[in-house]
């Protein structure tokens, strides 16, 4: 069950990625959206002392998906090794080092190329569900786990050629369009 959730929601990032990356759908502006949410934030008003809800609301909802996907994640290792304790240990420390972050940064992170970095995670989790939801099938990968090291690089692969064949009809349908605009006869002059 968890590996088909995964594999759910890698193929979504991944396909969003994929036509962020080919040119059929806009890319993400972080520095864009953190002057619009500051500007939506600086509109509900001043400040009030002590516990700021909204600014509360608004973080939660920034990090309830990935707190999910990482759950999802350390539940499937801690099981399939049959040690959850380390496993929910390994993701306590991850917590930790992700509040540091967090607390040292106090900024957008406009330097992490956000596009990128979504498109490897769409990889990764649809290379982490495919694996986990046959393995749940009961089916035996060749390598065990080892077997992530081929799965991961094949579904990069086939993700950057979906990219490139969908940027080449991108290109094309932009170079006919732009023919069509340069010849008079062809818009009916």
């Amino acid at each position: 069950m968890v590996g088909g959730l995964l594999l759910i929601f890698g193929l979504q990032w991944l396909r969003k990625a994929i036509l962020r990356a080919s040119g059929l759908k806009a890319r993400h502006d972080e520095e864009a959206t953190f002057r619009e949410e500051t500007e939506a934030a600086l509109a509900a008003g001043t400040k009030p002392p002590g516990f700021d809800g909204y600014s509360f609301a608004i973080s939660f909802k920034g990090v309830l998906l990935e707190s999910l996907e990482v759950a999802f994640i350390v539940l499937t290792f801690g099981t399939n090794q049959h040690d959850v304790g380390v496993a929910a240990a390994a993701a306590g420390l991850a917590v930790l080092a992700v509040v540091v972050a967090g607390i040292a940064a106090r900024s957008p992170l406009a330097s992490v190329p956000e596009n990128t970095m979504k498109f490897g995670v769409g990889v990764m989790l649809t290379s982490f569900g495919m694996f986990w939801g046959a393995e749940g099938a009961g089916t035996s990968w060749p390598g065990t786990d080892a077997a992530l090291l081929g799965l991961i690089p094949v579904v990069l692969f086939a993700a950057l050629a979906m990219v490139s064949v969908l940027r080449t009809q991108v290109e094309k349908a932009a170079a006919a369009v732009q023919e069509s605009s340069d010849d008079p006869e062809a818009v009916g002059v």
